[in-house]
């Protein structure tokens, strides 16, 4: 017997499901008597248990002139615990099965580690000895900061690491979001380790820290695990006191020569928003359907329709206090000022010439949405988004609300996000390229005189 056909319209795409709910780890909270938060998550998956301490304090305050110091500090952590060597520390690591990993922000400092649940008595109590007691040696300090130093040397000859040092400076100045981790070659050279452990003093505090765990372990285990290992823990300085953030006023065209280069670096954009703002969704929304997506209004046109790059790309960098919008594109050095043209032109069209339509919103919030569980598989996955919650102090339920919260957006919602936080006046551009090549083109883009950034001060 033949079985009946099946009539399949092949004319449009099959209609789309709706995302399930999904439901964020509940998270416990203690905190210790020194001001330590406690932040838990149950996640029996595996017996495996991720810890994870956040400190709000990261490039954004570094003292002036000693640019790339908490970065620094980061990396002197695993150099050595009293008279344990770095290869000591790291083969303490191994017979655990724990792994270690560090990371430093423009506003906070992380430091992770991941092991059996049953050694997050063990593990834990060696975090705490890597954080408030490394050894801080000065014979490691400088060994380390050669190692950084030879890396600023290389990042000279990759055009896309100097438009990042170079833009952060442009659209902050001295200002504490004005230099990346890293730093700058005159500040490392300065650098003593004295100022390393002037600086773990004072701004690695326990008031200062969150103790996030994930894993095969219940929250009052692990609380009495911090007291045992962090419980002692004290400030050895008086309070840092960061600097205020400033926003500089850089000409709207800016170039770092680079003779004979092939591609122009591009990045254009200006200061946006903090992570605070009430209209985080619809901005996260408006940039998806600007620059964030293989879809996107920008991305189709430099690439799909000039052909002038491989990919370009917007992002809106969430921080504590406002961070940066920046377009990041590499193209064909002839076409340096049409790329400069049109994507200031698809900036100001969002905000009015062509709102955002229902079919572009459509798309982005399928980007964003669909698959957005996948973000939270892993133990170590988990543990970072609380480690977001406790730096940007965002509610509970955030990440059990993100899906709905941007499926409610209208295209008028996300259209008036784009008109209030996208600024065509207060665009700068910069390029990284081959200046002799481009110049005579620039004049149309009616940006005033290029001002051209010393090298040897990026």
């Amino acid at each position: 017997m033949t079985p009946p056909s099946t009539v399949v319209d092949r004319s449009r795409l099959p209609a789309l499901r709706p995302v399930p709910p999904f439901h964020f780890p509940d998270v416990t909270k203690s905190t210790l008597a020194n001001g330590l938060r406690v932040w838990t998550a149950r996640h029996a998956v595996v017996p495996m248990t991720g810890m994870l301490l956040l400190v709000r304090r990261g490039s954004s305050s570094d003292p002036v002139g000693l640019e790339g110091l908490a970065a620094m500090t980061a990396d002197m952590l695993d150099e050595g615990i009293g008279s344990l060597s770095a290869i000591d520390v790291h083969e303490h690591l191994a017979r655990m099965g724990a792994q270690l990993d560090t990371d430093v922000g423009s506003d906070a400092l992380l430091v992770g580690m991941t092991s059996l649940s049953t050694f997050a008595g063990r593990a834990l109590a060696f975090l705490s000895d890597l954080v408030v007691r490394p050894a801080l040696r000065e014979e490691d300090f400088l060994r380390v900061r050669q190692q950084r130093l030879h890396r600023l040397i290389q990042l000279r000859d990759m055009p896309g690491a100097t438009a990042e040092r170079a833009f952060a400076k442009l659209l902050y100045g001295s200002s504490p979001y004005g230099h990346t981790p890293l730093g700058n070659e005159t500040s490392l050279a300065a650098m003593t380790i004295d100022d390393v452990r002037a600086f773990h003093g004072r701004a690695i505090r326990p008031e200062d820290a969150t103790l996030v765990a994930v894993g095969d372990i219940d929250h009052e285990t692990m609380r009495g695990l911090a007291e045992q290992a962090f419980g002692e823990w004290r400030a050895a300085g008086e309070m840092f006191e960061p600097q205020p953030q400033s926003v500089a006023h850089p000409p709207r065209l800016n170039i770092v020569p680079r003779p004979g280069a092939a591609q122009s670096e591009l990045r254009i954009g200006h200061v946006g928003v903090a992570r605070s703002t009430a209209d985080y969704h619809a901005i996260v929304a408006a940039n998806m359907v600007l620059g964030g997506q293989y879809v996107s209004r920008i991305n189709l046109n430099l690439r799909a329709d000039k052909g002038i790059t491989y990919g370009a790309r917007t992002a809106f960098e969430f921080r504590r206090s406002p961070g940066p919008f920046v377009l990041s594109v590499s193209v064909d050095k002839a076409a340096t000022a049409l790329a400069i043209a049109e994507s200031i032109k698809e900036i100001s069209d969002l905000r009015g010439a062509r709102p955002v339509s229902a079919d572009e919103l459509a798309v982005g919030v399928a980007a964003l949405t669909r698959g957005y569980a996948k973000n939270f598989e892993a133990f170590d996955q988990v543990a970072r988004a609380i480690a977001q919650l406790s730096l940007f102090d965002l509610p509970e339920r955030f990440y059990s609300d993100f899906v709905p919260t941007i499926e409610a957006l209208t295209p008028d919602d996300v259209s008036r996000a784009a008109a209030r936080y996208l600024d065509p006046s207060r665009l700068t551009a910069l390029v990284v390229g081959d200046v002799d090549a481009t110049s005579q083109d620039f004049v149309r883009l009616n940006l005033g005189a290029p001002n051209t950034l010393p090298t040897d001060r990026i």
